[in-house]
């Protein structure tokens, strides 16, 4: 604990203001001939709800501040260092975990208190923490982590840079990836639109469509006696928090952030939800904007953000949906990431959910593909399937699904139709999609206005449901988890 020795400093953390994270950007969109756009649309591919259209002279101007988010939530505290003992100020939460960390980001200690109000202290030289390096303060799920070391920084959280995408009729989209957090007097130049070869005639990526590589991968209903009486959950108590974890797949290191709520005790089995990044982002940006986690954490949830790959796109990370956007086989990394944390965390393998955003929503949408003998019902927001792997796509079993979509999204058009970015990418709309997983799932009759006003064909095979939940205006955005979790969760594997 030497390096905390070297620290008398007992300061309060820097203004909120200078603290937050966010970005911002400024320029003009012209033609190529050098004419102003007005009008043009732009949205960013992994931020949901932020949008602009350029003014009359092609100006645009367009920021992102999550202090402006969880500002409303809660303050944050103050934390203060006074050689080996931390002080942390300014608490008012119903659940508070503190944890310590080394130079790698491995949880070498944490606590979790309940019912905090005012301050607490921790003692490093009482804990089994070595080389201490980061501190990471979740109230309420409002979460901060600080780097140690002359001087204590809030740090930023595994955000991406953002990618912009321009759109406007009669030109081809364009895509713009910041390659700073604030960037001014940026030049994006337009070409007239040029006929785009339709994808529908390509065909899926085959790793996509592989089947388990036995019966044992495949859950299986052969008795009535409940879940908990043949599920042990000995041995498989787990330390709350964020948990970096990673599997070998066709010889690469796959990571993944496994989710641990303190609502968690191991002592029965809990269901357990994958929540898929869009392009260009991460797992750790996932768990940041993911609107489900809040809803899942009181009922001692787990939840896995896995971290896409590129390889097919200039725009970052993301999953191999057919023609776009990946090398690797996403659908075997997502059945091995599965079963490794099964063998760590007790799992009610017929409550496994997958959620996403944007690509993450492609993603979700595909494993119901691919996966339906995994995963019990699906939530994608903000994207469909592509005709191309729709071809291809032959669930073993009726799959319960439910949509969430803008009518006013710019990046996949609510009307469906090709990307405009020449990547295979076709997309089914969204009532294609909608239809599409009617047909599928055997439905029958006309869709009916549920209790949150969305769309349901209640009338499926094996009990399932098909449910579009329609936002009038609505633009690129995550799915409402507040009404997709109670959906998820009422269905389980057959």
């Amino acid at each position: 604990m030497t390096m905390f020795k070297s620290m008398a400093f007992a300061g309060t953390v820097a203004a909120l203001s200078s603290l937050s994270f966010a970005w911002s950007i400024n320029g003009v969109v012209s033609s190529k001939a050098g004419q102003p756009l007005a009008g043009v649309k732009i949205n960013s591919f992994n931020y949901a709800n932020v949008e602009t259209t350029s003014g009359a002279d092609g100006s645009f101007s367009l920021a992102y501040d999550e202090m402006g988010l969880k500002v409303i939530k809660a303050a944050r505290p103050t934390v203060q260092f006074n050689y080996n003992v931390i002080t942390i100020s300014g608490l008012n939460a119903q659940t508070l975990t503190v944890s310590v960390m080394d130079a790698l980001g491995k949880v070498a200690f944490s606590k979790t208190q309940h019912n905090v109000s005012g301050s607490i202290s921790l003692d490093l030289n009482k804990t089994t923490a070595k080389g201490a390096k980061y501190l990471r303060v979740n109230a309420d799920g409002n979460r901060d982590t600080y780097q140690i070391g002359k001087t204590v920084t809030l740090m930023k959280d595994g955000d991406p840079l953002p990618t912009l995408m321009f759109a406007k009729e009669g030109y081809n989209n364009y895509t713009y990836t910041m390659k700073s957090f604030t960037e001014a007097g940026i030049a994006i130049v337009m070409e007239p639109a040029t006929q785009q070869p339709s994808s529908s005639s390509k065909k899926a990526e085959s790793s996509s469509s592989a089947k388990p590589a036995s019966s044992s991968s495949v859950a299986v209903s052969s008795s009535s006696a409940k879940v908990e009486d043949v599920i042990s959950c000995t041995g498989k108590t787990y330390q709350s928090g964020d948990h970096k974890m990673s599997v070998n797949v066709d010889g690469k290191n796959r990571t993944f952030i496994m989710h641990v709520p303190s609502a968690y005790k191991g002592d029965k089995p809990v269901p357990l939800v994958v929540d898929y990044h869009p392009i260009g982002g991460s797992g750790q940006g996932q768990l940041s904007g993911t609107t489900y986690k809040s809803q899942t954490d009181p009922e001692g949830v787990i939840s896995l953000y896995p971290d896409g790959t590129g390889g097919k796109s200039m725009m970052g990370a993301g999953w191999n949906v057919g023609p776009c956007c990946s090398n690797d086989d996403d659908v075997k990394f997502s059945r091995e990431m599965i079963k490794a944390v099964e063998e760590k965390v007790c799992i009610d393998k017929k409550r496994v959910y997958a959620t996403g955003f944007s690509m993450g929503g492609g993603m979700s949408n595909h494993v119901a593909c691919f996966m339906s003998d995994i995963y019990a019902a699906v939530a994608p927001a903000a994207m469909d399937l592509n005709k191309t792997n729709s071809a291809k796509c032959n669930p073993e079993r009726p799959i319960s699904i439910i949509m969430f979509r803008g009518t006013n999204d710019n990046v996949c058009r609510y009307q469906g139709g090709d990307s405009g970015f020449n990547d295979g990418l076709n997309f089914l709309g969204a009532e294609g999609n909608f239809n599409f997983w009617k047909e599928k799932n055997g439905c029958t009759g006309s869709p009916s206005k549920n209790s949150n006003g969305c769309n349901e064909y209640s009338n499926c095979k094996d009990g399932t449901k098909v449910v579009l939940c329609t936002k009038q205006g609505g633009g690129h955005e995550q799915g409402d988890g507040k009404v997709g979790w109670p959906f998820l969760k009422s269905f389980t594997l057959p």
